[in-house]
């Protein structure tokens, strides 16, 4: 069978982060997103991604566009390659209690962090990008200060990385939701794998708008790991939708990003609790100001 990859190269480490996630939210959408910086010294980043079928190439432009990337290459190849590349090259990730992993790491799984499987072919959202890693971090924290976890949202859940962090360490009510239906098979396969499929409903919807989502409400922890855009537009329906001392762990944001950010969350009565900053990319932990 064959598959196809999309690669470019881009000039710093910011602009191949944001494509990265930008190639992420693509539909259809990848089975794999990577970001390496070349070692030839010239500062170069190389982005790529695998595709089950041919990518859309007016998306591609726009990105490429957007992120002043040279053009992408897109070639056809066999699809084992590409699992190969992924097995190798992504290794588990530790974000405080909790340990990333794919299949082919089962035995590297120390016997006192939180195993969290997710599937080699199954890439986007593992915890190595800066965002996954903070929420997964800002999640840790809440823990362990003893915050109440009762009725948890994940909105773009991707992977559902989140919802199953939350799923392993709680009894909590868990709702993990995405915006495109490949994300949401994929979030069902993981849940699968590490045993939570009866633990945490996943379906598509568009931020809350859902007959179920909204009869689950009010929610006492909201993750939305997206990007500006619709962080921007959820402010509202995310303060609507949060009970009164809950938290908001919102990811997706650039440094130079959270200014306006905060600033747009605190005009909907959200102010920062926590920050966590790792590479370009902040998570930011919001509670009630009133």
């Amino acid at each position: 069978m064959l598959t196809y990859s999309a690669i470019t190269k881009v000039k710093d480490r910011k602009r191949a982060e944001g494509l990265g996630i930008g190639l992420e939210k693509l539909n259809p959408a990848p089975m794999g997103v990577g970001v390496f910086e070349l070692e030839d010294g010239s500062g170069e980043w190389e982005v790529g991604a695998y595709f089950h079928d041919k990518p859309d190439e007016i998306s591609i432009i726009i990105l490429e566009t957007a992120f002043e990337a040279d053009g992408f290459v897109i070639s056809e190849i066999p699809e084992t390659d590409w699992v190969a590349k992924v097995k190798r090259e992504l290794s588990p990730v530790e974000a405080g209690r909790f340990f990333v992993f794919g299949k082919h790491d089962k035995k590297k799984l120390p016997k006192d962090r939180v195993g969290l499987l997710i599937e080699a072919s199954m890439a986007f959202g593992t915890g190595h990008h800066g965002t996954t890693k903070g929420c997964l971090l800002a999640l840790d924290k809440l823990i362990s200060k003893g915050k109440k976890i009762d009725n948890v949202i994940d909105i773009g859940c991707g992977t559902a990385v989140l919802a199953m962090a939350v799923g392993k360490v709680s009894s909590s009510e868990i709702i993990a939701s995405d915006v495109d239906q490949v994300a949401v098979e994929v979030a069902l396969a993981n849940l699968k794998a590490n045993e939570l499929e009866n633990r945490i409903n996943c379906l598509q919807a568009t931020g809350f708008e859902d007959g179920f989502i909204k009869s689950s409400a009010p929610f006492d922890l909201i993750f939305a790991n997206i990007l500006k855009p619709p962080l921007i537009g959820l402010a509202p329906s995310i303060r609507s939708y949060l009970k009164s001392g809950g938290h908001v762990v919102i990811s997706g944001i650039l440094d130079e990003q959270a200014i306006e950010i905060i600033e747009v969350y605190g005009q909907n009565n959200l102010e920062v609790f926590d920050r966590i900053d790792i590479g370009e990319w902040v998570t930011l932990t919001l509670i009630p100001s009133e």
